[in-house]
């Protein structure tokens, strides 16, 4: 009895660390600090697609002291397929890489816009889901993962089908990856490890010694020309004699982006999303991170 009751305590433990319960697990003061520093710098305004919420404390160090409850970023100009729960910090980076990475290369590889995002937000657990072991960004507001998007002539892409796609596919999501390393402390894309298959995962973790990751290292170099893929209707412009054509083969749905939102959702492979792994990829240093970038695209 006395043994089984010596296991049942200690199995109440591992389930207690899993669930981040313990009343002396904090957040780091940097992680308030610079939420403050954000709204401080009105980095983030409220706004209909921005609407702050109250703190979020706990389970354990989960949460954060300012969220916002995200419907759209930029002004509301490209919409949020799924509501996302995020800090100021990660707000304003995903702004500035949808502003200046996204777009553009949506532009350049398809003819226009990106009118929606599917992204992954805050979810209070491990990394990858593993039961006491530490906290995902996901759990801090800190890190966001996208899966996919709707162009602004209704075609659709997700990362699971895109990485391995179409000549455009492939290199719109390659360009957007080496964007968001020079954007975010961490990124994972599909070949950083099994659980990364079908979406980008980026955050703004604090490694030691102020280290960025960024994998996996592309062995990568942008077409020239950059293939383009028309959408429904366009016709090449004068000057477009570069336009490659192709056939795009079969089209992606909504479930495929949907599949992958729930495959994060969820326990299991592609759930944690989380950099602090550091399983076999660039490892980089702050001032090697140009340096990196570069590589990447040897």
């Amino acid at each position: 009895m006395r043994r089984f009751g010596g296991l049942a305590a200690a199995a109440m433990i591992v389930l207690l660390a899993g669930c981040g319960l313990f009343p002396g697990e904090k957040r780091a003061p940097w992680r308030g600090e610079a939420e403050a520093q954000c709204l401080a710098r009105k980095q983030v305004r409220p706004s209909e697609f921005m609407q702050p919420m109250k703190a979020m404390n706990g389970p354990g160090s989960c949460g954060m002291d300012s969220p916002f409850r995200v419907t759209a970023i930029l002004n509301g100009t490209v919409a949020l397929k799924s509501r996302a729960v995020l800090g100021c910090p990660m707000i304003a980076a995903l702004e500035q890489w949808v502003a200046e990475s996204v777009q553009p290369a949506a532009r350049q590889y398809y003819g226009v816009a990106v009118a929606e995002i599917h992204f992954g937000s805050y979810s209070c657990r491990g990394m990858n889901n593993r039961a006491g072991g530490r906290r995902s960004e996901h759990s801090y507001g800190n890190a966001a993962d996208f899966m996919g998007m709707t162009l602004a002539d209704g075609r659709k892409l997700s990362v699971v089908r895109g990485w391995r796609g179409s000549p455009a596919d492939q290199e719109f999501l390659r360009t957007i990856f080496v964007g968001a390393c020079g954007q975010f402390s961490t990124v994972l894309a599909p070949g950083s490890d099994v659980y990364h298959y079908n979406h980008l995962h980026m955050d703004l973790a604090r490694h030691g010694r102020g280290r960025t990751i960024c994998k996996p290292v592309l062995k990568w170099t942008p077409m020239s020309p950059p293939p383009f893929e028309p959408g429904p209707g366009m016709v090449a412009q004068a000057g477009a004699g570069n336009i490659t054509p192709y056939d795009r083969g079969a089209a992606t749905s909504d479930s495929d982006v949907e599949a992958a939102h729930d495959h994060e959702a969820g326990a299991g492979a592609a759930g944690g999303n989380e950099a602090g792994d550091n399983g076999g990829g660039a490892d980089l240093s702050q001032d090697r991170q140009a340096a990196s970038i570069n590589d990447l695209l040897r």
